[in-house]
């Protein structure tokens, strides 16, 4: 593997430009990362992929800065040169007296595909989840304060939350309305010994881009060098934000970021979980009801049916023309096009009534345009509940709330409950087939004002299909809950309700003015409001 690692990289290229570029950032980041006291002490370190558009991604150059030295003094030639496979390309010569002979960063295990490199077979198995399976072009280490006693708040916690915080916006994947988790795991003597945690925790928390070590640091890991030293800077924001706000007093988990609510053990609990207290106490004045979770669909449930079918599917309909037109040149435009036109592509292989090809952009805008409103109307008419057409509904919705064109309803009900789960600790979530967009422009315009405040975070049909019991369980899974009983899902739909039933949640089915009939002895505890849950 050194062999073929090598004929494909001769020396030549090793000198090349590519490489001495990447050698030369490293070094700059890491002068910078010191003096952000992330790599402090010799700690941390930081890999970086050789970018190259000449070679596929999985096949370019790693430079990685070496273990146990100054970082702010290293000079490009200090660094290591690997091959994607974790081949050894090129390494530093030692440097005299009192600087310590270079080592390969014990790091290792988190950065590189390793076939053959002597840290062993626990090796690929990390590497492949960090450069393969997240498309990472580099990684950081940080033993930044923050990053440590973040995991300190609570010794029990397996994960650090925190939401409804600007800088949320600057990790891949959230925004200012979601709640963003990074795992914790425990720390080892030795950083090679946390490959198996590692690889744990990246396997459990699909959309994770980070993995706190707790009382060590932080593993952040981006697409280039670019968007992973911007999330690490996000993340010790948040970090650094959540610890002032403990010391405050104020819980950074919940959307509005009032009281800590006191945690206590049971005195005949034996796990060592700690559980958040409704208010409720027993006969030795202590609270036992533990957290619980809700998750809420929004038509038939929140809203009514009417209101999504009579108001805001011919809004997006009447709307979808005059939208493209004026956003056409823009990139959210191009990529709502471009979802729609592969999900035209797959209806007319299937069949699918209505189905029209849309044309390349290089066939003129005015065929494209005429193209999409002509599947978009016939997907509204046949209610899709895919992505594509979601995905432009959000960003025609938005505009009419913002020029108050058009304004949410939610039952009566629904405010006060909100309002009554939040302060009692219970955290809501929403799960519907319209876009996150969608959902928190509904609950951020509604009739009884803006309720975003009360909600913790938004689920859409990225994480699933809404009738399959495999989505409640990714929302379980991200949600970090071990028991999946602890949720409750609240739904007009039967089939919704047996799904995730079948998944260990609890599930309510919503009686609603339009709602569709239930089978008979359907199984399920109903509700006609919410103030009986």
């Amino acid at each position: 593997m050194a062999v073929a690692a090598a004929a494909m990289f001769p020396q030549a290229y090793l000198e090349g430009k590519e490489v001495k570029e990447t050698t030369s950032l490293v070094t700059e980041l890491c002068r910078h990362f010191y003096t952000q006291g992330w790599v402090s002490g010799t700690g941390g370190s930081i890999t970086i992929k050789v970018h190259d558009p000449s070679i596929p991604k999985p096949d370019q150059l790693i430079v990685m800065s070496p273990s146990g030295v100054q970082k702010e003094r290293m000079q490009p030639e200090d660094m290591y040169i690997l091959a994607a496979n974790g081949s050894m390309l090129s390494t530093p010569s030692p440097k005299p007296y009192p600087n310590k002979p270079p080592k390969c960063t014990d790091c290792a295990p988190l950065f590189i595909k390793n076939r053959r490199l002597s840290l062993g077979k626990r090796l690929r198995k990390l590497g492949y989840k960090a450069y393969e399976m997240r498309n990472a072009g580099a990684v950081i280490h940080s033993h930044g304060m923050e990053s440590c006693l973040v995991t300190m708040l609570n010794p029990q916690a397996k994960e650090f939350r925190i939401t409804h915080m600007e800088m949320i916006k600057g990790i891949q994947g959230h925004g200012y309305y979601d709640e963003l988790v990074v795992p914790i795991i425990e720390n080892t003597a030795f950083e090679n010994e946390l490959t198996d945690s590692l690889t744990k925790a990246i396997e459990a928390y699909p959309k994770a881009t980070a993995v706190l070590v707790r009382n060590h640091g932080v593993y952040i890991w981006g697409d280039s060098w670019i968007h992973a030293k911007t999330q690490a800077e996000c993340y010790h924001y948040l970090f650094d934000a959540a610890i002032k706000l403990h010391q405050l007093g104020l819980d950074s988990a919940t959307p509005d970021h009032g009281p800590i609510r006191r945690t206590i053990h049971s005195q005949d609990q034996t796990s060592t979980k700690l559980s958040v207290k409704s208010g409720v106490q027993d006969s030795q004045n202590q609270t036992e009801s533990p957290q619980r979770y809700i998750v809420l669909d929004i038509e038939g449930t929140t809203t009514p049916i009417t209101f999504v079918t009579d108001v805001l599917f011919p809004y997006a309909r009447e709307n979808v023309g005059k939208h493209l037109n004026l956003t056409f040149d823009t990139a959210e435009t191009q990529e709502d096009i471009n979802l729609l036109r592969s999900q035209v592509e797959e209806d007319l292989e299937q069949g699918v009534t209505g189905a029209i090809p849309i044309p390349d952009a290089d066939e003129g805008k005015d065929e494209v345009i005429a193209a999409v409103v002509s599947n978009v109307e016939e997907m509204i008419k046949a209610d899709r509940k895919i992505t594509a057409l979601k995905e432009l509904q959000g960003h025609i919705w938005r505009t009419g709330f913002k020029c108050n064109e058009l304004k949410a309803v939610v039952f009566e009900d629904v405010a006060e409950a909100l309002e009554k789960w939040h302060s009692s600790g219970i955290k809501v979530y929403i799960y519907s087939s319209g876009s996150r967009l969608a959902q928190r422009l509904l609950f951020g315009n509604t009739n009884y004002g803006d309720l975003r405040k009360y909600l913790s975070g938004f689920f859409d049909t990225t994480i699933g299909n809404k009738k399959e019991s495999r989505s409640y369980k990714e929302i379980t899974e991200t949600l970090g809950v071990d028991d999946p009983s602890e949720i409750l899902f609240v739904t007009d739909v039967y089939q919704e309700a047996t799904a995730a039933k079948a998944a260990g949640l609890e599930a309510i089915i919503s009686i609603r003015p339009g709602n569709a009939s239930l089978p008979e002895n359907h199984g399920f505890k109903t509700v006609t409001s919410f103030s009986q849950i």
